[in-house]
């Protein structure tokens, strides 16, 4: 596994571009032609890795004050100045030219020689990069996408549709549905060490895919609650989602110069390592309930935790030798991650929340309680810590109150297992208002609030008219009702 990775990294450097905020570490390659499944479904993976932990990462944590901006463009999105000069890479290498362009060949080669579990997974992972792009631009090119010379200005979208489907267009629900169906086709043909997730595990694959469907089922829950139990109560009654973690996605890196995870690269190696430190914040947030997750998540390099408040302009700590960091838990000992995109926590906690919010079948306290003990077991928490945590803070462990409460733990402990994927912290707090976050200090971007969602890229803008020009990061997207 570690060649494989290592040689899709080269590639990836190989295609890296300049950008004017920040050097995307490892890019995604460029368009694949003729090659075949074993090779185009690393690629595809790895690439949804970058997309999800590169620089929307460092973007999303920080403005959801679990990462604090010291330097350079984090420095910026701290005090919620955006614009659309952000994530050019990010839209045009990793996301539409690298993991999408990935799976959209992967599935081609694939179906020519009768591999349909490769197309399954190729289609449940173009679902995911999907959910990606519009969750953090909204409306964004789906059905007339990936089509190169064919539509090189493609129409845009309405999130509503990507997610809902019409006549004309498939939703990514169904294009989960339909990769869970590719899986069951027989074939000789099947991933096995070029699955750098499950290492061909198709069983595995299934809960993914199902778990996927419960987080899409959320994500549009409070715009589309009808919906939404509908396609948990499918997945409930099929039973067949990831319920361990050993069962989590996670897309996982090698631990070599050129192999790396790119949060570890930005974290601890590159040129932009001292942009971000931990905030202050996040750190008194687990102090507050002496959260046993705290030493496993944020490291503490001379004994102390040293942070800094969101927004804060004033002297930063030195040296910076001493600074705290994502921990290994986030990074891997020397890279290798692995970044975490589906876990058993997640599945737990959107359980929960679904069950008190929805009505779908399940306790919603017993869930509750598992996402949490998921969350520790997975940060290396031993057995008797996790059992003093839960003595010592009945009233954090226990769903009393209103709904919006009960919401309001679950997504504060579902926050807290999500360190490390910024994105995913960003929608929960996006749809639901939680956890309750202060302003940070200085602000400015449009009118002094968090971004609701990014700015459309200026190049995209300028050479495809089907773009709506000049969207500010303060319009919610479409399953933003909060």
């Amino acid at each position: 596994m570690k060649k494989i990775i290592c040689c899709l990294t080269a590639a990836l450097l190989f295609t890296a571009s300049s950008c004017s905020n920040f050097l995307d570490i490892n890019e995604t390659p460029n368009n694949p032609t003729s090659v075949t499944p074993d090779v185009l479904l690393p690629t595809g993976l790895v690439g949804t890795a970058f997309a999800n932990n590169n620089e929307l990462n460092r973007f999303a944590s920080t403005v959801m004050s679990v990462t604090a901006g010291a330097a350079g463009s984090p420095a910026a999105y701290d005090i919620y100045n955006t614009n659309g000069a952000d994530f050019g890479n990010q839209w045009r290498f990793e996301i539409y030219n690298g993991a999408l362009i990935s799976y959209n060949e992967l599935i081609k080669a694939a179906d020519a020689i009768g591999a349909k579990p490769y197309s399954g997974v190729a289609k449940i992972m173009k679902a995911y990069t999907f959910s990606v792009a519009t969750d953090v631009w909204g409306d964004v090119p789906y059905s007339d996408a990936l089509k190169g010379d064919a539509s090189p200005q493609p129409l845009v979208d309405r999130q509503e549709d990507i997610y809902k489907g019409t006549a004309q267009i498939q939703s990514i629900f169904d294009l989960v549905r339909e990769g869970m169906a590719d899986l069951d086709v027989p074939s000789n043909i099947k991933p096995g060490v070029d699955d750098v997730i499950y290492g061909g595990n198709l069983t595995n694959w299934k809960k993914a895919g199902n778990t996927l469907l419960l987080k899409l089922a959320n994500t549009i829950s409070r715009k589309e609650p009808a919906l939404a139990k509908q396609v948990i109560d499918q997945v409930i009654a099929n039973g067949n989602f990831i319920t361990s973690n050993a069962e989590n996605l996670g897309v996982k890196f090698g631990s070599s110069v050129g192999s790396r995870s790119p949060v570890y690269e930005w974290t601890y190696v590159s040129l932009f390592q001292n942009d971000l430190i931990i905030s202050t914040r996040f750190v008194n947030l687990l102090q507050g309930t002496d959260d046993p997750r705290l030493d496993k998540f944020v490291t503490k390099p001379n004994g102390n935790f040293v942070t800094v408040d969101n927004g804060f302009r004033g002297t930063l700590p030195q040296p910076q030798s001493t600074w705290s960091r994502f921990s290994a838990y986030v990074t891997g000992a020397g890279g290798e991650g692995p970044i975490r995109l589906l876990t058993n926590s997640q599945r737990a906690f959107i359980l929960a929340e679904s069950a008190v919010t929805l009505g779908t079948a399940g306790d919603a306290q017993a869930l509750y309680q598992d996402g949490i003990r998921a969350s520790m077991q997975l940060a290396g928490v031993a057995a008797a810590d996790i059992t003093t945590y839960f003595t010592s803070n009945p009233n954090e462990v226990t769903l009393t109150g209103t709904n919006d409460e009960k919401v309001q733990k679950i997504i504060r402990q579902k926050y807290i297992s999500w360190y490390g994927n910024g994105l995913e912290q960003w929608n929960d707090w996006r749809r639901t208002g939680y956890p309750v976050l202060t302003p940070h200090q200085n602000v400015v971007g449009i009118d002094g609030t968090r971004p609701v969602r990014a700015q459309y890229i200026d190049q995209e803008i300028s050479r495809n008219p089907n773009f709506t020009p000049n969207i500010q990061p303060n319009v919610r997207v479409w399953w933003d009702i909060d």
